[in-house]
């Protein structure tokens, strides 16, 4: 049975491994699942991914996460806002803060997926797809 929303099931691995202080966690390989990482990386959150192929050709994105000492992480919370059940979309000019600006809301544009800042640049609204901070 397929699962209903991959991007939560990414976000709830990346959220256990954070809490547990892994090095790294496995999740499932998809263009967005993808894309998400990239902008993780790029704002800082994850030190990096990378993909690899399992015996049965399915593939996997393993994802690298940072801590700054033993007891801290980069990652405080990250949680999906908008739904399978309840989309979210936002216009350009109306997309909230998160945090006062501490954290980032990952939005997915008619330009791709990218952070709150750079949609706010560009005056582009989309799908609100999860905050992190």
């Amino acid at each position: 049975m397929g699962m209903t929303d991959p991007i939560a099931d990414m976000l709830t691995r990346i959220r256990n491994a954070n809490r547990g202080h892994f090095k790294s966690t496995d999740v499932l390989m998809s263009r967005m699942n993808l894309n998400i990482a990239d902008v993780l990386k790029k704002e800082g959150y994850i030190s990096g991914y990378d993909t690899k192929k399992e015996e049965g050709g399915r593939e996997t994105l393993r994802i690298y996460l940072k801590y700054p000492d033993a007891k801290s992480t980069v990652i405080t919370d990250i949680q999906r806002v908008s739904k399978p059940g309840r989309r979210v979309y936002v216009k350009g000019e109306k997309i909230p803060k998160v945090l006062n600006g501490y954290g980032t809301a990952i939005l997915s544009t008619s330009k791709g997926i990218m952070t709150d800042k750079e949609a706010k640049e560009l005056n582009i609204g989309g799908e609100i797809l999860c905050n992190v901070w």
